[in-house]
């Protein structure tokens, strides 16, 4: 069986969906690796680094398609949306296609993708299981987004983050307020705190409280109680109106009082929550920063516009989309990992093996035999049941 790794298409994407470190066990396990040709080169992985570890380079992602069972890419046609739609003519029925897929954005993306006939798994719905860790792309994307914010922030700010003793006097440290407590936000927390900042954390999740103080930080307790606040699998539900007007309202202090916030608060298939209004950021003193995760989901403050910079009394407002691919090299190497474990699943001895039986594969495949075959999606987007076989 044939696993092919096509170049990355999207503006600016420099990640690659498998590295060479990974290459000797899945060839060891049967399988043949093919990748196009300077794939891997902006993530700093030169086509001799796969070549000598056996990998059969291709000219085009053509020869991709063409020749693979199975195709691995990091953003396939969906969150791809601006180049993506030239790789479905590419697609064959029953080949394979494993990648980020966006299931939970536009039916009429997935309903393309759906009609040539091809499995695709996305790795947005994998289960949340201690079996799945291994597996998990949205942890490991989220864990160098909340790094790189941080960083961005330390970067833009003008001040210093730690606290300084020195003979010009003593410079006091900057403040930090992380909300949302999942990884990217864990990260973030931690990742000021190793720079030396005070760092306060809030969630709507009782259960972050623990993390949060695990980390070294504050959390911003609010006199306020979300309905359930998370879903099975883990991940923050979305509140009515009257509760983020609640919070937004308890939160105004605490933001003002900050140098730097990250917002990192997205729920799948919506809308990013508005957490931060403009009269809070107006409040900010200027030249503090706001860093906001969810800007492609339409962003956590009032004022964020997704992949710009926007400055407001002072106040700068950073919506960059795709972080993870500004540390392509580490970012590919998690992912690649995560990606192999999962190859480890849907292939025994060099062949496929789907079998539906197994929670993760169950899950994770989003179209089969032409049609969308997910439960959650096909609830998501109101479709009627699939009749089981």
């Amino acid at each position: 069986m044939i696993v092919g790794v096509p170049k990355e298409t999207f503006p600016g994407e420099r990640r690659v969906a498998l590295t060479p470190i990974v290459v000797p066990n899945l060839i060891k396990s049967g399988l043949q690796i093919i990748i196009e040709t300077s794939a891997g080169a902006e993530a700093g992985y030169p086509d001799s680094e796969f070549a000598a570890r056996g990998v059969k380079m291709v000219p085009t992602r053509e020869d991709v398609f063409g020749q693979a069972d199975i195709v691995l890419q990091v953003l396939c046609y969906g969150p791809n949306n601006k180049t993506g739609k030239a790789d479905v003519p590419l697609m064959r029925r029953d080949q394979n296609l494993v990648g980020f897929l966006r299931p939970l954005g536009v039916l009429e993306h997935l309903e393309e993708i759906a009609a040539t006939g091809i499995n695709t798994f996305s790795v947005e719905l994998m289960p949340r299981s201690t079996r799945a860790q291994a597996m998990d792309a949205l942890s490991s994307m989220g864990t160098v987004c909340g790094y790189k914010a941080v960083v961005i922030a330390a970067a833009t700010i003008p001040r210093l983050f730690p606290m300084l003793t020195t003979a010009a006097g003593t410079i006091t440290p900057a403040r930090v307020l992380v909300i949302g407590a999942g990884v990217a936000g864990l990260q973030a927390i931690a990742t000021a705190r190793r720079l030396g900042a005070v760092v306060s954390g809030y969630d709507v999740r009782p259960a972050a409280k623990e993390q949060v103080q695990s980390l070294g930080a504050k959390f911003v307790e609010l006199p306020i109680e979300a309905k359930d606040a998370q879903d099975a699998r883990g991940y923050a539900t979305a509140q009515d109106e009257a509760f983020y007007q609640k919070q937004r309202e308890l939160l105004g202090r605490t933001v003002a009082e900050s140098d730097v916030v990250i917002t990192t608060a997205v729920i799948p298939g919506k809308k990013a929550p508005v957490l931060v209004t403009a009269d809070m950021i107006k409040a900010m003193a200027p030249g503090s920063v706001i860093v906001d995760l969810a800007a492609e989901r339409g962003g956590n403050t009032e004022l964020t516009k997704p992949d710009e910079e926007v400055i407001i009394n002072g106040v700068k407002i950073i919506g960059q989309i795709n972080l993870a691919s500004t540390a392509p090299y580490h970012a590919s190497q998690m992912y690649s990992r995560n990606l192999a474990a999962f190859l480890g699943l849907l292939t025994k001895k060099g062949e496929l093996n789907l079998d539906l039986k197994d929670d993760i594969l169950n899950d994770t495949l989003l179209t089969r035999g032409g049609q969308i075959v997910n439960a959650r999606v096909r609830e998501f987007y109101k479709l009627p049941k699939l009749e089981s076989p």
